[in-house]
């Protein structure tokens, strides 16, 4: 089946086919070789390995060769090829034209050369068929993916993601690789934001989605580069600069309306608990008592290592202080996500008062102890000091808790 870019209604499936969950597009410029035998063999795969129905579609970016024939030829070959022309170029432009219209509710697309290696196409649309993600990419930069390429693309590849991670603060880890999928119903909301037409328009696609809160799933692959490539790497980094600054203006000036799509994508804020239980509570319950369960295991070892040149109330003193400020250090950070130098000191200095607190929790447990058994058994100390610990632990969480939230602000409208 053949479409064009025109405004025309696009051509039904045939109706031997069922209706496609996967709707793969192959965008092409002067592909004339290449596009047979990567079509025949995405169709083989997609045949004897993908469980739902597919439908794969060439998107011609105004090629001048052969390019629309070799299409329509594979169109007429196979049911679930189709074919759309537009008389225009640019990557994005293709993918915008093709995903817009397609039925289909999940979108992907990968470059003509196929340098991904195909095993790693049922891994990257899994979690947009089942609902849990928004957006799929494939990666070369995790661990765990196989890469040849040179270095010049390495370096290329790298230098950028680390750039779009300094002045956009990505999160995802490779904008570039041509190995992408999508839900359609996202797709209808985010693809009208998109500007760009060419090369950068992965990038934006994937800013404007991390920025209205989706879940982008990552896939490592295994990649190996096409040396026959005619991507201009000059024009093509600097359309890249220009789009990342156009869109950082964007973000900047709060010229592009995100907490409408969070809205309308469903990725709103999530309604605030019941007042009894604070923002957050259950999480940072679980991560002080990790805290906690560390800071107490150092206590105790860092105490039998001291008692015996110290004795047990200087032991007890210096090993409390050490682990004091190490779990406020560790808290601050991983339990109450305070990060920076601002209010550092003073939240020590709370940290140091919980400190004294547990001292005269656990020393007086000590010295209460001695008085009633005279000298005990270390076996009998130890569960003394664990009590008293847990004890202090509690009552530190409350401390800290009310000296890292000291500044939180109130409900809206409220003064």
């Amino acid at each position: 089946m053949t479409w064009t870019s025109e405004p025309r209604a696009a051509v039904a499936a045939r109706s031997t086919t069922p209706t496609a969950v996967l709707d793969v597009v192959i965008p092409v410029y002067n592909e004339e070789v290449d596009l047979g035998p990567c079509v025949r063999r995405l169709h083989a795969h997609l045949t004897g390995h993908f469980p739902y129905p597919f439908r794969i579609t060439v998107a011609d970016n105004a090629s001048v060769d052969g390019t629309l024939a070799v299409a329509e030829a594979l169109a007429a070959e196979l049911p679930e090829v189709g074919v759309l022309h537009l008389d225009a170029n640019g990557r994005g432009r293709a993918l915008r034209a093709a995903w817009s219209v397609s039925p289909a509710p999940v979108l992907a697309y990968m470059d003509v050369d196929l340098s991904t290696d195909l095993a790693a196409l049922l891994p990257l649309v899994a979690p947009l068929i089942s609902g849990h993600s928004d957006l799929a990419i494939g990666t070369r930069l995790a661990r765990t993916s196989r890469v040849v390429r040179g270095a010049k693309r390495e370096v290329i590849s790298r230098g950028y993601n680390l750039l779009l991670r300094g002045t956009l603060a990505v999160r995802f880890s490779d904008a570039q690789c041509g190995f992408k999928a999508i839900r359609a119903d996202v797709a209808a909301g985010l693809l009208p934001l998109v500007q760009d037409t060419g090369w950068f328009f992965d990038t934006e696609l994937l800013v404007l989605a991390q920025r209205a809160g989706l879940r982008i799933h990552e896939v490592p692959v295994d990649w190996v580069d096409d040396p026959d490539s005619r991507v201009d790497v000059v024009a093509t980094a600097l359309a890249d600069l220009r789009g990342i600054w156009r869109l950082g203006r964007a973000l900047v000036t709060g010229a592009l309306p995100l907490a409408d799509l969070r809205t309308q994508l469903g990725r709103a804020p999530l309604h605030p608990p019941p007042a009894q239980v604070p923002v957050g509570l259950a999480r940072q319950l679980v991560r002080f008592a990790a805290i906690g369960v560390a800071s107490t295991v150092a206590y105790l070892v860092l105490f039998v290592l001291a008692r015996a040149p110290l004795g047990a109330q200087a032991a007890n003193l210096l090993v409390l202080l050490v682990t004091a400020v190490a779990n406020t250090a560790a808290n601050r950070r991983l339990t109450f996500g305070v990060t920076g130098r601002r209010h550092a000191g003073r939240h020590h200095l709370q940290g140091l008062l919980a400190f004294a607190l547990g001292l005269a929790l656990t020393s007086g447990s000590l010295a209460l102890l001695h008085a009633a058994a005279g000298t005990p058994p270390r076996g009998v100390e130890l569960p003394v000091l664990v009590a008293a610990n847990l004890a202090a632990t509690a009552l530190r969480f409350t401390l800290l808790r009310l000296a890292m939230h000291h500044r939180r602000p109130g409900p809206p409208g409220r003064s």
